[in-house]
């Protein structure tokens, strides 16, 4: 061709978008315009997508069709087998003359041909965008104008849809199947269908209750709300909610919270923090010691207690200003000596008003979950849209009313679903993922066209869940490395998930906080409310005390009721000073047969926020020791018995999974009790400290699973 024709392609030439993913992923070659001359091919192959295009590689002309990628160095036979519908030619007729593998006597052109290896040619990749089954002709991009009005010319043409994203790394495996079994229940009745005007209602109304906390403890207290702490007051008081909203608590008794009483008096009159530098130490004793004088003449204190803290106050005050000389463990050890002094007293006199904080934001929180309750009632009372469906069962006793529009576009890595203005992220794998984990869930939604709204209102009830700071949130939702779990499923036959999330979940059958939100996407509900019989499972609760202690109580009682084999393998941090009554209980459990102590910064947690975060911080190093018990019965013990082989590969795989490069910081939960848990933890050898044989050898039998109350 000559170089005017070349130059002619390269000025005129127009780039058309793949219809199907699954096709090359170049763009369609440039083709010659034809403006200036009639076409070379029959108005019929032309109608059916086939132009006729120039190789600058191989210097000669070639076919391509726009609507199936192909590519072709004979002129095409129209009627030729749909590469689509019969990829492999079957129903072709056979070829009167060339290669006898090609139908039609046509040779496609060569991979090595068609990457467009020469100088003068490119490639375009374009992202592939996972959609839903009710769309699968849709494309995810614009089309070029000559696109769309080839396909109004020919409306018979099959456009495949795009081929699903597959995430490079994956973080779970949703093949592994179950051994948890349980009791036919009934659907639950109590739970509302989510719906995204609720869910942005109750985010608005979670965000808002966060702001009185951290005014009440500035104004009545002085100090910043202890971190986190509000985010383990949603926890401690799961355990003994009966209320109906999923998030807020409304119906506790005692009112008063233990977890967040305890926090904030933790924070009173100052918050104390870690000490590295001898200045430090110092100007912290001086600002207790004058806080401490500060509330006691602020506050209704009695003659004995405010003599006791202005004496301690003023002798310490005077000690700094006469010893300049005084180390960092002086002043550490006179801080101590005045916290001993004080710290009765200070509680003394804020005691009644930190339990007021926490009885406000209760009742706070009772009301908004009142009011969110009769608006969620309204909105499911309206007629569902009738429409002929094939039957399914119903899951949850009220069926979802019809849901509004969720806005979905991709920003490099990212799925952002947007609804009235509020948008919510999470990265292409796990959106990948929640679709994968809908397919196999969900049984009322067969077209997929709710499944973006139940995504927005999962991913926005775990944002509100998390809170609003750096980090804040996602050591709670933690999870163990991939390593971990693999040997946990193949040496111990670990199936299920006690404590998990759509989001942070490696097996898709699992237990999670919000079933009316997760249940679409796999979860079984709360795990104190499941009771299976039989099954081996792997506990990792989010680190509160007063849930973990609640999870013991539902371990024994289920493997002291049960007779089928059942195994519970409990990884929960090892707190010793001062020792966590969870731990203390499983260490003297009769159904203890194993436990194993990890060692603190040699092991890593996979991120809470791995859904969102950068992939070199999926991992973060754990800052205390970790122990892993096996609570068994007699049958889960002859069956999944932590034989010194089985514990050798789980070993193993930590300290695998120990080699990968982590973040610089640990995102975990900024737990400070006195004595400073995390900090105190010294690094000692994995050993193996019990052993316990079962007492009988139980027959085998197949299981079932009762449901309790939360």
């Amino acid at each position: 061709m000559s170089n005017d024709s070349q130059g002619l392609v390269k000025g005129e030439a127009a780039m058309m978008l793949a219809p199907s993913g699954s096709a090359s992923s170049q763009g369609p070659p440039l083709s010659p315009s034809t403006a200036s001359k009639a076409p070379e091919l029959p108005d019929e192959l032309v109608q059916a997508g086939w132009s006729k295009c120039w190789s600058r590689r191989e210097n000669r002309p070639y076919y391509f069709n726009r609507f199936t990628n192909q590519s072709l160095w004979e002129v095409p036979v129209l009627g030729q087998h749909d590469v689509i519908s019969d990829p492999l030619g079957l129903n072709a007729a056979p070829a009167e003359g060339g290669d006898s593998n090609l139908g039609n006597g046509q040779r496609k052109r060569r991979s090595s041909e068609e990457q467009g290896g020469g100088p003068n040619s490119f490639k375009r990749v374009e992202p592939t965008t996972p959609i839903s089954p009710s769309t699968p002709g849709v494309k995810p991009w614009s089309s070029a104008p000559e696109d769309k009005q080839a396909q109004s010319a020919t409306p018979t043409t099959p456009s495949p849809a795009p081929a699903p994203y597959r995430p490079a790394v994956i973080y779970w495996d949703l093949d592994v199947q179950t051994n948890a079994v349980i009791r036919e229940q009934a659907p639950a009745s109590h739970h509302l269908p989510p719906h995204p005007e609720i869910e942005l209602q109750r985010a608005q109304l979670v965000t808002k209750l966060r702001q009185h906390y951290h005014e009440l403890c500035h104004q009545r207290e002085g100090i910043d709300p202890p971190r986190e702490s509000f985010n383990r007051w949603l926890l401690e008081r799961k355990v003994i909610d009966k209320g109906h909203d999923p998030l807020l608590p409304s119906d506790c008794d005692p009112v008063i919270s233990p977890s967040m009483f305890r926090e904030v008096m933790n924070d009173i009159p100052i918050r104390l923090s870690r000490i590295k530098y001898k200045e430090e130490a110092r100007k912290l004793l001086f600002k207790y010691a004058e806080a401490a004088k500060k509330m006691i003449d602020s506050r209704n204190a009695s003659p004995e207690s405010r003599k006791v803290v202005k004496w301690n106050a003023e002798d310490t005050m005077n000690w700094l200003r006469r010893d300049h000389s005084a180390s960092k463990e002086d002043y550490m050890d006179r801080l101590e000596h005045l916290r001993q002094q004080c710290g009765p007293h200070v509680a003394a006199v804020a005691k009644d008003s930190v339990e007021g904080i926490c009885s406000k934001i209760y009742q706070l929180s009772a009301e908004y979950s009142r009011r969110l309750r009769q608006t969620h009632l309204k909105a499911c009372a309206s007629p569902p849209q009738s429409r002929l469906v094939y039957c399914y069962p119903v899951r949850l006793a009220i069926p979802s009313p019809p849901l509004p529009r969720v806005e979905l576009h991709f920003e490099n890595d990212m799925a952002c679903l947007r609804f009235r203005g509020e948008m919510v992220k999470v990265n292409r794998g796990h959106f990948s993922k929640l679709e994968l984990l809908y397919r196999y869930s969900c049984i009322d939604d067969p077209r997929f066209d709710k499944f973006l709204s139940r995504v927005w209102c999962l991913l926005k009830r775990y944002q509100v869940m998390f809170g609003s700071g750096a980090n804040e949130g996602s050591g709670l939702q933690g999870a163990l490395p991939v390593l971990v779990f693999q040997t946990l499923n193949r040496q111990f036959g670990v199936s299920f998930e006690c404590f998990a999330s759509p989001l942070n979940c490696y097996f898709k059958q699992f237990c999670s906080a919000f079933p009316d939100t997760d249940g679409f996407f796999g979860s079984r509900g709360p795990f104190l409310s499941f009771c299976p019989v039989s099954g081996s499972f792997e506990a990792n609760p989010p680190f509160c005390e007063e849930l973990m202690d609640a999870m013991v109580t539902h371990f024994e009682d289920l493997l002291d009721q049960s007779s089928e084999p059942l195994s519970f393998i409990v990884f929960v941090p090892e707190w010793r000073d001062p020792v966590t009554p969870a731990l203390t209980r499983m260490e003297g459990s009769r159904f203890l047969r194993h436990q194993l102590s990890i060692p603190a910064y040699e092991h890593e947690y996979r991120s809470g926020s791995q859904h969102i975060c950068k992939r070199d911080e999926m991992y973060y190093r754990a800052v205390h020791g970790t122990a892993v018990l096996f609570l068994q019965n007699d049958a889960g013990f002859a069956k999944w018995a932590p034989t010194p082989e089985r514990l050798a590969e789980l070993t193993a795989a930590y300290r695998a999974s120990s080699t990968r490069i982590s973040s610089l910081s640990s995102p975990g939960p900024a737990h400070i009790s006195p004595g400073d848990r995390d900090s105190q933890q010294t690094s000692q050898p994995i050993s193996e400290q019990r052993l316990r044989a079962p007492a009988i050898t139980p027959p085998t039998c197949n299981v079932t699973c009762d449901h309790g109350g939360l």
